[in-house]
Order: structure tokens, then C-alpha cells, then sequence
């Protein structure tokens, strides 16, 4: 079974039966249940766009036409960005958006991605709600004099990239002067479109492009983890390029790779990109709390007070409002930039970097070294069907008490002292625990997640 429900949408793999898989009858359903939700909050159109993935074409035929049957006006935004969409969802006083894709995940994938009229990821209410009208499959289709009308607009990434150009504290002339040599991997989705235009638009003065034709092949696996870019890594090193640039399919989320050919941290895009920021502007950051403690440091440095918040943007978006962030995202390279809109965007990552390189003087690398080195461990824990895992969880929480405890979020322990922390989560769709666990030093997040990890296996043996 491949098909998952959740309030910020519905994934899955294609093909198969109903409900088990993501089908044409599930996208239908699911984009009825959606059109309804806008509907009622008196929404009277809505937009859409979508990856490069081999099934986003089908996947945004069926939704089209499904809104459209609503009575819904559809602005089809075509081959985009999730930080595009959600950009022109307010420009077109849109009752909210869809974008169709299924982010990091492999090509067999594909999901609708729910905004509301902000442009930003529906609330969990709101999410609850739209699956409740899908289950109970409340909703009614117009009269053929009633249907929505469907438009066309390709103009959206250049508008986008218009509005970065635009942005006091991207520093074009700077960038121009540097005289850049920037690798790309875009993994054949529509970052290959977005991302070429946006650094020739920046002054950059050679773009090496590696997947940048918006096939949907991926040629490698679409996360941008260091063990999946090693080709742009190589790329890099042999063009003598001073950094690369590595997106998801949707382009949300921004790896960069050094000049030495060497991962610049995922973790730390969005620490150098906050630190750019506060040099300039003294203010609050917020993250999630599986995120590197890094920024946490370099606000702090900078006079701003950080705040983790519960993984998932809408909820990083959430605190960010509350603690009126001027920066914050999360920790798999998604950088949310509140003066251009509540969303991660790669593009603006990019811009927002390279300003920050090319007024430094520094090479990637030097750059990289002026923030203070931490590892995070990433594990996991599978568990047998019918374990209360909330139970395995509490019983962690009570052996450490005596260290700072979060448990907005499973439960995140703060060794101060060391400053160390681990995070345990339990997933929503699988039997598993998740186990996040970070140190100045490799080997010791890795011995600190295993003490962890066999402190639950005691609980659970027990």
C-alpha cells in the first residue's frame, strides 16, 4: 500500500487499485474533495503547477478538469516551482493552489501539495477538514453552464525571478564582480529550467548544466544528499567551478557543493543564508527541531533569539510568525525568506547566498569553516505492530528529565553541557521511531543515537 493521506495532502505511487495506490480515481477524489474546501471559503479559483515527474501531465489533467467541473477558474501555471506556486497564488487572489509533486521521492511518486489563499501550506484544521470531505466524498459538481474556465500562464518562474532580482539584499552587482563558475544538477526536473535563468539574470559568468532538461528521468535518486550528488561533486572539481547548486524536483530544497568538489552541508545552507541576513538585520531565527544546532549559535552571536519549532514547514512558517522571524526554514536545505513570501525557495537560497560568497571574498570552503561543525546522526528503529510507541517515548523522556526536554514534537532532549541533543519522533505512516541525534564530533552523535536507540530497545524488551 502506497497511498498516504495526511492534512498537508495525499502521495503515493501511480498505478494499481483505489485507495491503495495514487490512481486517476484518488487524484480525483482528492482534488474534489479540495475544490470543495476552497469552494466553501468562497474561493473562486485556484492554481496549479507542477514538477517535470513522467506523471505530472496525467496527474494535471485530472485535476484541471476536476475543478473545473466544480466550477473552479484554473490558472495552470504548467512546468514550476512549489515556491512559484505558491508566489502566484496571491498575486491572482487565488482561493488556493496545488502543486503537483512529490518532492525528494522517486519517480514512480507523485502528490498534491495544498495551499490555502496565502500561497502557504494549509493548517492542519483546514488539512483534517479537506480529508473528512474526501472520506465522506461531500461534494457536488456544477451544471454544464456553471463549469470553470481554464487558462494558461508560463509567466510565473520569470516573475519570480523578478521579484529576487528586486530584493534589497540581493546584491547583483556583487555576484557580477565575482565572476562566478556555478555547477547545476536539477536532476532533470524544473529546477533546470528555474535555475540557468535565475544565475544569468544574477551576473553568474558560466553556468556547467548537469540534468537541466525537464524530462522527468531523474538520473539519479532526487534527494540531494551527499551519497546522490556525487556526479556534480566530480563536475565541480573538473570545470574549476567555485560552487554547485543542487535542487530538489520541486525546488524547495538547496544543497550546495564547495569549490573542492566537497558537500557544502545541507544543514548549512540555511545557517550561511541566516548569517548573511543578520549581519545585516539583528532579529529572530526559527528551524525545526531536527535541524543543527548551528544557527541556534550564529543568532545567538548575531543578538537574535532562536526557536525550534515542530518538524514540518507549516509549523516552522507557524513559529516564524509567532517569534516575527526575519529568517528560518529547516534543516534539509529549505530556506523560508518572509520579505519575499512563507515558503522554502530554493531560488532565493541561491540568490541570498551567492551575495553572501561574493561579498565575503571567500572561497565556499572558507566559508563553510567560519560556522561551528556539527554531525547529526540519522536513524531509526522499526517496530512491531501493536508497541505503544507514545509509552516507549514517555519512558525516555522520564530517564533524562534531569536534561532539557522538548516534547512539542516526540521528544527532543538538549544536553547542554556538551551541547548535544536527540530527537525521537515517531512516524505517521510507518511503525517506526525516528532517532535524530547531533554532536561536535561524528562519531559521538553516532554513539549518542545508539544509547538512545538502546535505551528503547531496553524499554521495549521490558
Amino acid at each position: 500500500m502506497s497511498l498516504i493521506k495526511s492534512i498537508s495532502g495525499i502521495r503515493g505511487t501511480i498505478g494499481g487499485k483505489p485507495g491503495d495506490n495514487l490512481t486517476p480515481v484518488d487524484v480525483v477524489k482528492f482534488a474534489a474533495a479540495y475544490g470543495s474546501w476552497v469552494i466553501a471559503r468562497k474561493g473562486k479559483k485556484v492554481v496549479i503547477g507542477r514538477d517535470a515527474r513522467l506523471s505530472g501531465e496525467m496527474v494535471s489533467a485530472l485535476v484541471c478538469s476536476t475543478l473545473q467541473g466544480l466550477g473552479l477558474d484554473v490558472i495552470d501555471l504548467g512546468l514550476s516551482t512549489t515556491p512559484t506556486v505558491e508566489i502566484a497564488v496571491p498575486i491572482e487572489k487565488a482561493g488556493g493552489g496545488i502543486i503537483l509533486t512529490a518532492s525528494h521521492n522517486p519517480i514512480q511518486w507523485n502528490a498534491l501539495k495544498l495551499l490555502n489563499e496565502k500561497g502557504e501550506f494549509i493548517s492542519a484544521a483546514d488539512g483534517a477538514e479537506v480529508l473528512r470531505i474526501a472520506e465522506t466524498e461531500d461534494f457536488s459538481f456544477a451544471e454544464v453552464g456553471k463549469l470553470g474556465k481554464y487558462t494558461r500562464n508560463d509567466s510565473y518562474i520569470k516573475k519570480h525571478i523578478n521579484l529576487i532580482l528586486k530584493s534589497k539584499w540581493v546584491d547583483v552587482n556583487a555576484i557580477k564582480k565575482a565572476k562566478f563558475t556555478i555547477a547545476v544538477d536539477a536532476v532533470n526536473s524544473t529546477g533546470g529550467i528555474s535555475v540557468p535563468l535565475l544565475l544569468k539574470r544574477l551576473g553568474v559568468k558560466k553556468v556547467v548544466e548537469l540534468y537541466c532538461e525537464p524530462t522527468g528521468k531523474f538520473p539519479h535518486n532526487p534527494e540531494p544528499l551527499p551519497e546522490n550528488i556525487k556526479a556534480i561533486c566530480a563536475a565541480v572539481k573538473k570545470n574549476k567551478c567555485h560552487l554547485g547548486i543542487v535542487v530538489d524536483p520541486d525546488v524547495d530544497r538547496l544543497a550546495l557543493v564547495q569549490e573542492d568538489g566537497k558537500p557544502f552541508g545541507e544543514e548549512y545552507t540555511l545557517v550561511a543564508v541566516a548569517d548573511y541576513i543578520l549581519k545585516k538585520k539583528k532579529g529572530n531565527t526559527v528551524s525545526n527541531l531536527s535541524s543543527t544546532r548551528a544557527l541556534r549559535d550564529v543568532t545567538e552571536q548575531a543578538g537574535g533569539k532562536y526557536t525550534a519549532a515542530s518538524v514540518g514547514e507549516v509549523n516552522v512558517v507557524h513559529v516564524m510568525k509567532e517569534t516575527k522571524a526575519v529568517i528560518g526554514g529547516e534543516g534539509n536545505g529549505g530556506v523560508i525568506f518572509p520579505e519575499l513570501h512563507y515558503g522554502r525557495d530554493a531560488l532565493m537560497g541561491i540568490a541570498l547566498f551567492l551575495s553572501h560568497l561574493a561579498k565575503s571574498g571567500l572561497k565556499a570552503s572558507a566559508l563553510r569553516k567560519t560556522y561551528p561543525d556539527y554531525f547529526i546522526s540519522k536513524n531509526k528503529i522499526e517496530l512491531t505492530p501493536g508497541i505503544d510507541v507514545d509509552a516507549v517515548l514517555e519512558a525516555v523522556k522520564k530517564k533524562y528529565m534531569h536534561e532539557k526536554i522538548n516534547t512539542a514534537d516526540g521528544v527532543k532532549i538538549d544536553f547542554e553541557t556538551s551541547k548535544e541533543w536527540v530527537h525521537l519522533r515517531k512516524s505517521n505512516t510507518e511503525p517506526i521511531i525516528r532517532i535524530y541525534a547531533e554532536s561536535q564530533d561524528a562519531k559521538k552523535a553516532d554513539a549518542l543515537a545508539r544509547r538512545i536507540m538502546d535505551d528503547i530497545r531496553i524499554v521495549i524488551g521490558g
